[in-house]
């Protein structure tokens, strides 16, 4: 079985990142570096509302794992001069969890709820009124006693983060005034991302070892980080402790890590649909079983980055490798004609 938790490479958040992530979180957008059009977005719809003096529009931040969702919303909630209160959807299991913590905020607070497709549906309805009308109905009793009570509630702003924005009900995602796509990161950003943590971690580096740090990193800010660590470390024990390209690259290629960001789990999967199913089309269930992994991971987890590198394409009939992959294993690509003419000559 491919376990996700265990790669360097996953942009997952482990729990060695989160004290890690904490020290070097930005805390304003001036820090805030990449994302431009939505720090862009933010600034003018923060600076509006502080003017009327009103609280922000609620806000949903949605895009793959590790790209600063939290980040961002604890620099909203600064940029408001707000307090902020931090929870995630599996948390609330129940309507009174989140009465308890609606009830408890103050006026124009800021509450951060990530994975908030994760939410509870009992939950999520309680959650209409309070993000539309700033009230919550609760009911009293049962049976033909029970009576509804509305409670007023303070004027807040919640900003919801999500990996699957699809999985949000349409009366959720309808509430929120703003919403927000983050993208994957340039390596020029990344690359100062790297050169400011090394900073603030007193950390010496280089800027083609920043470079070559960047390149495998996978458009992901956490993986650069989580990278940048495990670099320093090989610094520190085979060099003199700062991280210049040579160091860079064979401390990543010691951690598996080739120049296109892929690890051995990448090639695993690849090489399986080429030597399995000849290069695809196949079925996702199908991929998984021959992998003992679940569908969902393989399509949230594996599949986005090598799509977007243009390793694997989806196609009606399946996932088919590309081109590209076969010339990164050097081997000969197998077109769709060839087969047909190889399976008339078998014949």
């Amino acid at each position: 079985m491919i376990e996700a938790e265990g790669r360097i490479i996953s942009s997952e958040p482990k729990v060695e990142d989160k004290q890690f992530e904490t020290n070097l979180r930005p805390r304003h957008f001036h820090e805030y570096i990449g994302q431009k059009k939505v720090k862009e977005n933010l600034k003018i719809f923060i600076s509006a509302a502080k003017a009327r003096s009103e609280s922000l529009d609620h806000v949903l931040l949605y895009g793959p794992p590790g790209l600063g969702k939290t980040t961002l919303a604890h620099i909203i909630a600064n940029e408001l001069g707000a307090n902020l209160r931090s929870t995630s959807g599996p948390a609330i299991e129940r309507p009174g969890d989140l009465a308890a913590i609606l009830t408890n905020l103050d006026e124009r607070d800021v509450l951060f709820i990530d994975e908030v497709h994760r939410l509870n549906r009992s939950v999520e309805e309680i959650l209409y009124s309070a993000m539309e009308d700033y009230a919550l109905d609760i009911v009293v009793g049962k049976g033909p006693s029970a009576r509804s009570i509305r409670l007023d509630l303070p004027t807040f702003t919640l900003i919801g983060a999500t990996t699957r924005a699809g999985k949000l009900s349409s009366p959720l995602r309808d509430r929120f005034g703003v919403i927000s796509r983050l993208q994957y990161y340039e390596m020029p950003d990344l690359q100062t991302i790297i050169v400011r943590s090394a900073q603030i971690l007193d950390i010496e580096i280089d800027h083609e070892g920043a470079a070559e740090i960047a390149k495998r990193s996978r458009g992901t800010p956490r993986i650069a980080n989580r990278l940048l660590k495990r670099v320093r470390d090989y610094a520190q024990v085979i060099g003199d402790g700062v991280i210049t390209y040579k160091i860079a690259l064979d401390g990543l290629n010691m951690l598996d890590v080739d120049q296109y960001g892929l690890d051995a789990v990448d090639r695993k999967l690849l090489l399986m649909i080429i030597d399995k199913f000849g290069g695809g089309p196949v079925g996702l269930d199908t991929m998984a079983a021959s992998i003992s992994e679940a569908p969902e991971t393989i399509g949230d987890v594996y599949e986005p980055y090598l799509m977007q590198q243009g390793f694997l394409k989806r196609t009606p009939r399946g996932r088919m490798v590309t081109h590209f992959a076969y010339k990164y294993f050097g081997l000969e690509h197998i077109t769709e004609d060839k087969k047909i003419q190889q399976s008339l000559w078998e014949k």
